[in-house]
């Protein structure tokens, strides 16, 4: 794992479908030094209820789910913040973080982060970020997309945030579903700036 600097993230979950990205993602977070604002929405908890068939109903039940599924080294620090919120700290770019990721990305939270309306702590969160500068990640998992949802992407591009769509690549041979989340993983510490390696790099 990375010797550098502690990363400071703010970690969200919207409402698609891809549970098992921001799972693998949350326990390789665990295992390194640093702290996450995490910002679960609603459906965003619905969803992982149901494609994990277990029992959550808060951002804390998600952690502890994750802890007890795969029983990671419990090195990184959390902060839970409600997702309706909008005065929290990270509602405000005087306070600082690295990056924010949003895992995964619903079209409805793009839509919403595209036109600047901040109607609950993910959107602020994410216009904060933008604003400041910040490095802002978007892992949307939609298929197929529409007009509509192309143009939205390509103006957060444009506006500075990295699209990061949800397409693990097989050429590391997966054996499991939690490996393709590896790899969704992997790159978005890469994106991050770290270097953590949670599947076998292309070596042809």
């Amino acid at each position: 794992m990375s010797e550098e600097k502690p990363l400071k993230l703010v970690l969200a979950m919207a409402g698609a479908s891809g549970s098992i990205y921001a799972a693998r993602f949350l326990k390789a977070l665990m295992e390194i030094p640093g702290e996450t604002w995490f910002v679960p929405s609603p459906a965003s908890i619905r969803v992982f209820k149901e494609e994990y068939e277990a029992n959550v109903q808060t951002g804390e039940d998600v952690l502890e789910f994750v802890r007890k599924k795969w029983n990671p080294k419990q090195v990184h620090k959390f902060h839970l913040r409600k997702f309706e919120d909008i005065g929290a700290d990270i509602a405000s770019g005087s306070n600082i973080w690295d990056g924010m990721v949003v895992l995964p990305c619903s079209m409805k939270t793009v839509a919403a982060i595209r036109t600047g309306i901040t109607e609950n702590l993910i959107e602020r969160a994410a216009d904060v970020t933008l604003k400041e500068r910040r490095k802002l990640i978007l892992i949307p998992r939609e298929t197929p997309y529409n007009r509509i949802h192309l143009e939205n992407m390509l103006a957060l591009h444009d506006a500075g945030a990295i699209i990061a769509p949800a397409s693990p690549g097989f050429y590391q041979m997966p054996q499991s579903l939690e490996d393709l989340g590896d790899f969704m993983a992997t790159r978005i510490f890469r994106l991050l700036g770290r270097e953590i390696d949670l599947y076998p790099r292309w070596n042809p």
